[in-house]
């Protein structure tokens, strides 16, 4: 039975909910808890879309720092392993994950909401990655998913200085999709998240996995990754679903079936 994190569906959409108050600090018994929320969801064929969300006043505040603080080298170099592991298995659910943040996300809160597709913020949320002033660097994603989310001179100037950011910059410089009251921000999440339930489900995979992975490749490369999970989609349902309807009655009217 899971303690600090759980995963609850309806309707096609889950919530992955992190639960360790106050702050939600990402102890390494959460993160692996968060590594096998984000397999069951990814694993679900009657999930079609996810929100990852930590609660009414904070997002993530960031690892636990007094589990870290005493860790040798040997001790980390394993457990960062690990940690790597939890992040990767949420930027790697194939189906549209947005984070719903209120309060802060900081450190490793802010990289894992760089994991999901889009960030829904409230207007009192605060983003930053202060581990520069703790004398270490972002070590689960934010040297390399912060770039490239926002380009690199914005990140390093985050980085560098570990200063934290408010909602309306964070939206001004591509951090986050939307900022809204604290109040709505679960269920502006649910609604962007929603609009991809009766999609269709592969081909929003191969979209996802299609852009995410030609970020690491040559433009070359990735015209190629693109072009395989083209084709692959003329052998599903939905192709024919989508095109017959697109035929008969004009775009934006098929009912998806996801196989």
């Amino acid at each position: 039975m899971a303690e600090f994190v759980s995963v609850r569906s309806a309707g096609g959409l889950a919530t992955i909910r992190l639960d360790r108050p106050p702050v939600n600090a990402l102890s390494i018994a959460l993160q692996g808890e968060l590594k096998e929320a984000a397999e069951q969801v990814s694993a679900d064929p009657d999930i079609r879309a996810a929100v990852l969300y930590g609660g009414e006043k904070v997002f993530a505040a960031g690892a636990d720092v007094k589990e870290m603080a005493d860790k040798s080298y040997a001790e980390m170099a394993d457990i960062s392993r690990r940690l790597h592991a939890s992040f990767r298995a949420v930027a790697a659910i194939g189906k549209p994950v947005v984070a719903a943040i209120t309060g802060f996300a900081l450190g490793g809160g802010l990289e894992l909401s760089l994991c999901a597709d889009f960030r829904v913020a409230g207007e009192h949320a605060r983003f930053g990655v202060p581990e520069i002033l703790l004398g270490v660097i972002p070590g689960l994603g934010g040297t390399q998913r912060l770039p490239r989310l926002i380009g690199p001179a914005r990140a390093k100037n985050l980085i560098y200085t570990g200063r934290s950011v408010g909602a309306e910059e964070a939206l001004r410089i591509g951090l986050v999709d939307q900022v809204v009251p604290d109040a709505d921000v679960y269920d502006a999440a649910t609604r962007l998240a929603g609009q991809f339930v009766a999609g269709p489900a592969l081909a929003l995979r191969a979209a996802k996995e299609s852009i995410d992975t030609g970020l690491d490749l040559s433009l070359d490369a990735g015209l190629e990754v693109e072009r395989l999970h083209f084709t692959a989609l003329f052998a599903t349902a939905d192709q024919k679903l989508g095109m017959e309807s697109f035929v008969a009655s004009g775009p934006g009217k098929a009912k998806f079936t996801g196989q």
